[in-house]
């Protein structure tokens, strides 16, 4: 398949960056009110620049990062795994982020300061990678990195039930599952502040493993005797995934699916190239939830539905037929 020589690839770049760039703007103009967001600030009202930099603006950024940073370690979670139905849950980030979210709502923290939430979110993404690290040890072998994921993400799910089984507040109860639901209402420059930096670094320490993952696909022997150090790549993977992920839900909540659909619709697209896959998943990350979050204003713009909510009901349906594409490729 040639989707990722010559021009091809050049143009899906700029052809997802377009997209992108278009989402964006209706980002910033879709509401419960339409506001052109070049006309208001070259002179509109002060009411319409105000809700475009302090409303919309940080959730338009927020959307265009973490759907990048979902996208992007999704793809480099498949191809460092071998697995295609790989994603950045898999390894615990998610679920240790939502733990430490729960543990600041359920402790008051978040009625003693504002961004308590974040920040212990982000707390529990990184002492879930220090973890994931003490785990896996220095063998750093794939099957061990896959189960000791899978064990961090019981163990932090079984410790958010048990939060919720105890609380003796519902309305703290009601705001735990609310959040767990993943959105991006109500968010403002200092969340994007927040989780900006961590989330570029991670997305920096991803791309890092392209030139890996390339090796990679020709297997782990291949990859060896061309000078591919498995354990820099794994660490790589794993420490991006951890920052920039952990951060993504330290501030959005958590919001599945993304990077399991993204590598996959973009895949072919690229000739199945591993190296090429990041940035256009990252691009495409970014596009999809953009897309999903102006679905979220437009379906039922009188209530709160949360954007975790519709992305699961776009990728269950996906995921099932991805199963059955794997199962009949098996037969």
């Amino acid at each position: 398949m040639s989707g990722g020589r010559g021009i091809r690839f050049p143009l899906l770049v700029a052809g997802l960056a377009s997209l992108v760039a278009g989402l964006f703007f209706l980002s910033l103009a879709v509401g419960q009110v339409w506001i052109d967001p070049l006309s208001a600030f070259s002179g509109g009202s002060a009411a319409d620049r105000l809700i475009l930099a302090e409303i919309r603006l940080p959730r338009a950024l927020l959307g265009l990062m973490v759907g990048a940073i979902l996208g992007l370690s999704g793809a480099v979670l498949q191809g460092l795994l071998r697995n295609p139905l790989a994603e950045p849950g898999l390894l615990g980030v998610s679920a240790s982020a939502s733990l430490g979210a729960v543990l600041a709502i359920h402790g008051g923290l978040v009625a003693v300061h504002a961004y308590a939430l974040p920040l212990s979110a982000l707390i529990g993404a990184l002492l879930s990678v220090l973890l994931l690290q003490a785990l896996v040890g220095r063998s750093g072998e794939i099957l061990t990195l896959i189960l000791a994921g899978v064990a961090l993400t019981s163990l932090a799910g079984a410790l958010t039930s048990l939060v919720l089984n105890l609380s003796p507040n519902p309305f703290a109860a009601m705001e735990i599952v609310f959040w767990m639901l993943g959105s991006l209402t109500d968010r403002s420059m200092v969340h994007v502040g927040l989780a900006g930096p961590f989330i570029v670094v991670g997305a920096v320490l991803l791309l890092l493993t392209g030139r890996a993952l390339e090796a990679l696909s020709l297997g782990q022997e291949v990859a060896r005797s061309l000078g591919i150090r498995m354990g820099r790549t794994r660490a790589l993977a794993v420490l991006g995934t951890a920052l920039g992920v952990g951060a993504a839900t330290a501030v959005s909540g958590a919001i599945g699916f993304v990077g399991l659909i993204v590598p996959h619709l973009l895949r072919p697209l690229v000739g199945h190239r591993p190296g090429r896959l990041l940035p256009v998943s990252a691009l495409g990350g970014a596009a999809f939830l953009l897309a999903a979050d102006l679905l979220v204003r437009v379906i039922l713009p009188g209530r709160d539905l949360k954007l975790g909510v519709v992305t699961a009901i776009i990728g269950a349906p996906f995921f099932l037929w991805l199963l059955l594409s794997l199962k009949r490729r098996a037969a």
